[in-house]
């Protein structure tokens, strides 16, 4: 499979990723507090921060890891545990919203995570829905019995909107994704959920509550399921946002034996995902005049990000 095709040059015009909202440190790089009880990715939040008549009862489930997979696009992980607690299992939790611990009972409608609007520490801008939320994922059961880790995200309007989404959050929200993903047998694992529409019109999208969970059921699993968490990503296939830009020359030429080669007049250093035209993730690592990657036939996208400073998407066609 051989092609050389033409191509746009594109520039970013806002945001990280097809010019759409990407959620605040998604690549999980920047900690706070490192090291101690109450360390956390900056713009995610464990049980330590929580609110709630327990929440002093919460434990440290949440953790910096350097574990990451080959290809990562940066040095850490986040690394979320469950721990028992007088025989009950409290999974390990990470989210851009703030856990609330009402009750002993795990599976008590008290404990739930939530967006809290007013507090910019505990709640994730988001202006749009996204086609759907892409991460990665090694996720090791401690237990026995057929358990899965969980993975879930609300596009909502202007209001605490919980998750699980209840009787008064409902109204509130546009969109959601979920999957649940069994182990990933000691190798990381690339995982992708959809957005879907609820049947709620007129509402505005504003905000983003995403939840990364050791178990799809509170109380489920054992002590020790353990789940390392990177590269989150949300994908937009509209490409809106992209505009065209002509003071960059930059030509690609694909084939089976040599990969992806890029053609500039600029020093070809940087940053580099392709992703294809259903947002799935086909590579990502460091750009250079030769990457190698197989790649199917159609349409593809190239992200970069270059060492000077210039950052565009190449639209490009594999026959």
């Amino acid at each position: 499979m051989t092609k050389i095709t033409t191509f746009l040059a594109f520039t970013l015009f806002i945001g990280f990723l097809f010019g759409q909202t990407q959620i605040g440190n998604s690549n999980l790089e920047l900690w706070s507090n490192v090291g101690a009880p109450t360390e956390e990715p900056d713009n995610w939040n464990g049980f330590k921060t929580g609110s709630g008549s327990f929440a002093n009862f919460g434990n440290k489930q949440l953790e910096q890891s350097s574990s990451i997979r080959a290809g990562a696009s940066g040095m850490y992980c986040a690394r979320i545990w469950s721990t028992s607690v007088l025989g009950i299992t409290a999974n390990g939790t990470m989210t851009c919203g703030r856990i609330n611990m009402g009750s002993a009972t795990a599976s008590n409608p008290a404990n739930y995570n939530y967006s809290s609007i007013a507090d910019p520490n505990f709640s994730e801008t988001c202006a749009s829905i996204p086609d759907s939320i892409v991460f990665w994922a090694k996720y090791t059961q401690a237990g026995s019995g057929s358990q899965m880790a969980r993975v879930h995200a609300i596009v909502h309007d202007a209001y605490d909107t919980r998750d699980p989404i209840d009787a008064s959050s409902q109204p509130h929200v546009l969109a959601d994704a979920a999957l649940n993903y069994s182990p990933t047998n000691g190798a990381w694992a690339r995982f992708s959920a959809p957005f879907v529409a609820s049947a709620n019109t007129g509402l505005i999208a504003e905000y983003i509550l995403v939840t990364f969970a050791t178990n799809s059921t509170a109380g489920g699993g054992a002590a020790n399921d353990e789940v390392l968490i990177d590269d989150i990503q949300l994908i937009y296939n509209s490409g809106a946002g992209i505009t065209a830009n002509t003071d960059l020359a930059l030509t690609v030429n694909y084939s089976d034996a040599s990969g992806v080669q890029f053609f500039s007049d600029q020093i070809i250093d940087g940053q580099l995902s392709i992703v294809n035209v259903l947002g799935g993730v086909e590579f990502e690592g460091a750009m250079k005049n030769n990457v190698s990657v197989k790649l199917q036939s159609g349409v593809h996208f190239a992200r970069y990000q270059l060492l000077s400073g210039k950052a565009g998407i190449l639209k490009f066609i594999v026959d």
